[in-house]
């Protein structure tokens, strides 16, 4: 019985832990100038759960910072990014700052530029120059 609480603890532990995730890093191809990067964040401060946005371009990352007790659905993450021409790669929801985020990113090497090509929001945008 003893063992049956203490793995129920840390599966309730575990699943509140998600739960309370201060920020969502999304993995995004597509984000190539500083318009993708403007577009993007002001896409995610929508969210009424955003309390801010950090976008690398040289990461293919988009973080949004949550408001307490506050979480924003993948499935809208992911209609957000594709509907504004993006395509989402991966979700992580994590204890990190924006701040905490940013000074990573810093010391991390940039990836290898891609081309700007991306439908969606922007009327079919195509920009050969960025590539």
């Amino acid at each position: 019985m003893k063992l049956f609480k203490t793995v129920a603890f840390v599966v309730l532990a575990g699943v509140s832990g998600l739960a309370s995730a201060k920020t969502i890093e999304m993995d995004v191809n597509g984000l190539v100038c500083a318009f993708c990067a403007q577009g993007i964040s002001k896409t995610m401060k929508t969210f009424p759960a955003s309390d801010g946005v950090l976008v690398s371009l040289e990461h293919r990352l988009v973080a949004v910072h949550l408001k307490d007790g506050q979480d924003i659905a993948d499935a809208d993450l992911r209609k957000a990014i594709t509907d504004a021409g993006y395509k989402l790669v991966a979700v992580h929801r994590t204890e990190n700052s924006l701040a905490d985020i940013k000074a990573r990113i810093g010391k991390q090497k940039a990836l290898p530029q891609e081309s700007h090509e991306h439908e969606g929001a922007m009327g079919g945008m195509k920009d050969e120059k960025h590539g």
